[in-house]
């Protein structure tokens, strides 16, 4: 009896290479110039509607997938901008735009913010993640599956190096 070809599917460890590029041709990411990316899937480790699309597909299967800033990271809000007293950071060496920061709210949650703007005497940081307003296209393959262990599934994320094949 043959073995059942594996897919993607609820709790495999997926392995993929892949290219995010925006739509004006310009490359986020690119998995072939190092590390794969590989996940537990319908562990929500990735985005929703990039695990959706690669649900069914076998090992050497690519697809190209494009997701829309609602199914991605969310509009660009004008809103979300906050101006920081410089003296209210514990340093401002080496600061500069477009730099990731993190910053505790009252309650002590954890955000990210990045650096849009710097000023003799205030920083100003921009709450938007930097793909917000922006559609993303992957190309996508298939380069690793497996079904994921019982310790993987307790933990909720896949285990191993994390480099893949790219020894």
């Amino acid at each position: 009896m043959e073995e059942p070809i594996l897919t993607v599917d609820n709790d495999m460890v997926v392995t993929v290479d892949y290219i995010l590029t925006l739509d004006d041709g310009a490359e986020v990411e690119n998995t072939r110039k190092g590390l794969a990316m590989r996940f537990l899937a319908s562990f929500d480790e990735i985005l929703p509607a990039l695990e959706d699309a690669l649900f069914g597909l076998a090992l050497g299967d690519e697809t190209a997938v494009t997701i829309a800033p609602d199914d991605a990271y969310g509009d660009h809000d004008p809103e979300a901008f906050e101006e920081v007293p410089v003296d209210a950071l514990p340093t401002t060496e080496n600061i500069e735009p477009g730099m990731p920061i993190g910053v505790q709210d009252e309650s002590g949650e954890m955000y990210q913010a990045f650096v849009s703007e710097v000023r003799p005497d205030i920083i100003v940081l921009d709450f938007n993640h930097p793909l917000a307003g922006e559609t993303l296209h992957f190309q996508v393959k298939v380069i690793d599956l497996r079904p994921a262990t019982v310790e993987e599934l307790d933990h909720g994320h896949a285990h191993g190096d994390g480099h893949g094949h790219h020894e």
